[in-house]
């Protein structure tokens, strides 16, 4: 990417539909910020400030932060320097309601997104991915049971602790889980569809496969 072009993207995209995996290939390939919501209102949080103050008192209580307060802090986390090149958000917006109060506030911040990566996943290939997982109890590492097996069945190859599937990756969690995504969401899809902004790429595909499809797409555009 070159010094002045910055690409702002949102990625899009059932649970399992491989989003963190792409981000972090992005992040790689192109020096872009991501920009996970949870991990920023933390930060926000941590470093105290008038937003800072905000978003504690309301993630303290267990209260959902008001939109404008989030999109606030997105906006405030992509002036900052390490944003300069271009970031990617993932997490937010999740409502129409929200899109448009991003959109808002970066006209007036003097940026736009350049990119809506939806990332289109059949049910079958996400309860796969998702299903599979198992978490160790002790340290957290992340396996799964066809795609990066544990050496031992049942046992973490770093500490030796106990692998386990969380009830949120049980098949008929997951299969209501992609049920609310997708009514949550149609309007927001079509939102982007309709300013031209939304890309659709096919989640089902291999990792590596799917990132040269959307760096042939970025490039196509002139977003890199």
């Amino acid at each position: 990417m070159t010094e002045e072009r910055r690409a702002n993207m949102v990625l899009l995209g059932p649970p399992g539909a491989g989003k963190g995996t792409q981000a972090a290939l992005l992040v790689k390939a192109y020096g872009l910020l991501h920009i996970s919501t949870g991990d920023m209102l933390r930060e926000a949080v941590s470093e105290g400030g008038p937003t800072g103050g905000e978003l504690s008192s309301y993630m303290n209580t267990g209260k959902l932060v008001p939109d404008a307060i989030v999109t606030r802090t997105v906006i405030e986390r992509m002036a900052k320097r390490d944003a300069e090149g271009g970031v990617i958000l993932d997490g937010y917006p999740r409502t129409r309601p929200q899109a448009e109060s991003l959109d808002s506030s970066l006209d007036a911040s003097g940026r736009t997104l350049d990119v809506v990566l939806y990332f289109k996943t059949q049910d079958e290939v996400a309860i796969q991915r998702l299903s599979g997982r198992r978490v160790c109890k002790d340290c957290g590492k992340n396996y799964h049971i066809t795609n990066m097996s544990s050496k031992k069945e049942g046992v973490c190859d770093i500490c030796g602790g106990e692998l386990y599937q969380r009830e949120d990756d049980k098949p008929e969690t997951v299969k209501n889980r992609l049920t609310v995504y997708e009514e949550n969401t149609k309007d927001l899809i079509e939102y982007y569809r309709t300013k031209g902004l939304l890309q659709e790429v096919d989640g089902g595909l291999p990792a590596g496969e799917l990132f040269n499809n959307i760096d042939a797409l970025f490039k196509k555009d002139g977003l890199i």
